[in-house]
């Protein structure tokens, strides 16, 4: 019986790691930029777009470009926030004394 109390309270733990991982990541600030700076994109730390800033130079010129431009900077700052994420959670998956049977 102990060993299903110390399985419980683990998963306990493991859930309140998690929902503070989740809170990290919500704090977190992850920028993505294209076109060397002229399209910049901010979010948070599960990816969520929260800022564009677009060049005023590039406003004014090819429609089509700004779109991939701006469609690249999203995918990078995507990208790096999906990184982060996996990164803490294989920190927390380490701590764990048995490995899930499943990704984070």
């Amino acid at each position: 019986m102990t060993d299903i109390r110390a399985l419980l309270q683990n998963v306990q733990q493991m859930q309140g790691k998690l929902a503070a991982m989740q809170t990290e990541l919500a704090n977190r600030t992850v920028i993505g930029t294209s076109g060397a700076g002229m399209v910049t994109v901010t979010a948070d730390g599960r990816g969520q777009v929260r800022d564009v800033k677009i060049d005023p130079s590039v406003a004014t010129g090819d429609v089509e470009m700004l779109e991939d431009l701006v469609l690249a900077a999203v995918v990078e700052v995507q990208r790096k926030a999906a990184e982060i994420a996996q990164e803490e959670a294989r920190k927390l998956q380490s701590a764990l004394p048995f490995p899930l049977p499943f990704s984070l």
